[in-house]
């Protein structure tokens, strides 16, 4: 079953044109050349979808007779099985606007590159083909030598990961995003193994039925047990020197990772400021950063970023500006020369399944959009244009957002009272010990309870250094100090902790 309503791939851009094949009618010999070109997914788009039933110039919906679903049913087992390697995709006849079409599914193939005869007469020869754009074509010979190049590299976000369990991917997350995409996939009636398969982030046979890393870092609540470090780290500079800073990091699933990350920055970094504009009624709002300009350069660098090297995103938050880190850089054609240009287009990702997931959570609207969006709401906001830099050997990528020269003189004017700040606040660096000491401002609690308020599972090696820093600065202490160990013990804010609290909510 799909997992994507139907309305969704046909009504809106969730899927691109040149994923997205229209056919009035049933060709074998054309579809099976299609399945093939999606199977190889020369430039990790992800592969793409056949709808038979709609007129591919006018969008009408014609429809597939009921009546011959299970010939074509039948005939595509033999379409699968004529390419090498064979290469079944999920096919789902589906009621759209009252009439009957035919889905089929194609993901990128496991066992790339793929080929398929050129007719489906005796003794065709096989041809590799791939997408160019919206068309299928054969490949030709630079492109042929490239797709053998890249046999068998299954993008690192689509492949198995043997160190997990299918027990390691969260139901209770999975859930959500079925929720929020409006899926037609019913978590309560589908075993969890079809559940998992239907959104094709798990794979093997039977017996060994492991999760791929893209559900990993979607539905998993701690992947770095499996994964190089898949975090972000936020650093905020109180000072143009770098002595005085807050450093936090966001773990965790990549959808909370963004917007976890994407709020701390927003109360940080963004300010506004109306402008009365003489003879216009009506006044102007702008901000030290526009906030989708933010939240298109960390979503990009969370989609761009090689999951597979020992590096998370960085985000540095300067009095001037914030750089958005990731590693590596950019892959061929960019380089740092041509970055900059007004144009700028990938035609090649080296993750093909993060980028579908941020569309479908309405993260990102989609591939090639970024550089446009980000430079866009800089323009509109009135601040600088961005930069996007990176090195000879594209070692990195840096997305350089700087601050509107409206807010320039409040950063400076603002510098003593974050130093004041910070100089109270040295030993309070993590979002975690921020939440234990809010949460036990109040009311005493246990550990679980602190726990469960901040929502939390299990006691983290971050959860017992938080506690252990905040109790090493007098800012909570035990209801119990001569018992440490007791089930009785709690722990309570200090009147050192309480004054940091005020002093925070006056900086």
């Amino acid at each position: 079953m799909l997992p994507i309503p139907i309305s969704q791939l046909l009504e809106t851009n969730l899927i691109e044109e040149e994923r997205l094949e229209l056919k009035q009618g049933f060709n074998p010999e054309d579809i099976m050349h299609t399945m093939c070109a999606f199977a190889n997914d020369f430039n990790n788009w992800g592969g793409g979808y056949i709808i038979i039933g709609i007129h591919d110039k006018t969008k009408e919906v014609i429809g597939v007779n009921p009546s011959e679903i299970d010939t074509i049913l039948k005939k595509m087992i033999g379409l699968s099985n004529k390419i090498h390697y064979p290469y079944f995709p999920v096919v789902e006849p589906i009621i759209y606007k009252n009439k009957t079409i035919l889905v089929i599914a194609c993901p990128g193939g496991p066992a790339r590159p793929y080929k398929a005869p050129t007719s489906l007469g005796k003794n065709s020869e096989y041809k590799y083909y791939i997408k160019r754009n919206s068309s299928t074509v054969i490949a030709k010979h630079e492109d042929e030598k490239e797709l053998i190049g890249m046999s068998n590299q299954i993008p690192y976000d689509d492949q198995i990961n043997h160190n997990a369990s299918i027990n390691d991917l969260n139901l209770h997350l999975i859930k959500q995003y079925l929720k929020e995409i409006n899926s037609n996939l019913d978590p309560e009636i589908l075993k969890f193994e079809e559940l998992c398969k239907s959104l094709n982030i798990v794979d093997g046979p039977k017996e060994y039925l492991k999760p791929k890393n893209i559900g990993l870092l979607l539905f998993s609540t701690d992947p770095k047990k499996f994964i190089k470090t898949p975090w972000i780290e936020v650093t905020v500079f109180y000072d143009e020197i770098g002595d005085k800073f807050d450093e936090d990091v966001f773990d965790g699933d990549l959808v909370s990772q963004i917007r976890l990350s994407l709020n701390y920055i927003k109360s940080i970094a963004i300010r506004e400021r109306v402008q009365k504009i003489p003879g216009i009624a009506e006044s102007k709002r702008i901000y030290s950063y526009p906030f989708e300009a933010i939240e298109e350069a960390l979503v990009n660098a969370v989609y761009h970023k090689s999951y597979e090297i020992d590096a998370p995103i960085e985000i540095r938050i300067e009095t001037d500006r914030i750089d958005i880190i990731s590693y590596p850089g950019p892959l061929p054609p960019l380089n740092k020369y041509n970055l900059n240009n007004d144009i700028v287009i990938s035609k090649r990702y080296r993750n093909r399944r993060i980028g579908d997931f941020l569309k479908e959570f309405k993260l990102t609207e989609g591939k090639n959009t970024g550089f446009r969006k980000i430079r866009y709401a800089l323009k509109n906001n009135g601040s600088p244009e961005p930069e996007f830099i990176t090195d000879d050997e594209r070692t990195q990528f840096i997305a350089r957002l700087r601050i509107h020269p409206e807010f320039i003189e409040d950063v400076k004017k603002t510098q003593v009272k974050t130093q004041v700040k910070t100089q109270v606040k040295t030993q309070v660096k993590t979002r975690a010990e921020d939440e234990i000491l809010l949460v036990v401002k109040d009311i005493e609690m246990s550990s679980s309870e602190i726990l469960s308020e901040i929502g939390l599972k299990s006691r983290t090696k971050r959860f017992k250094q938080a506690i252990s820093n905040l109790l090493e600065n007098n800012l909570i202490e035990l209801t119990i100090p001569d018992k440490i160990t007791s089930s009785k013990q709690k722990y309570r804010i200090t009147k050192k902790g309480l004054k940091l609290l005020n002093d925070l909510s006056n900086g």
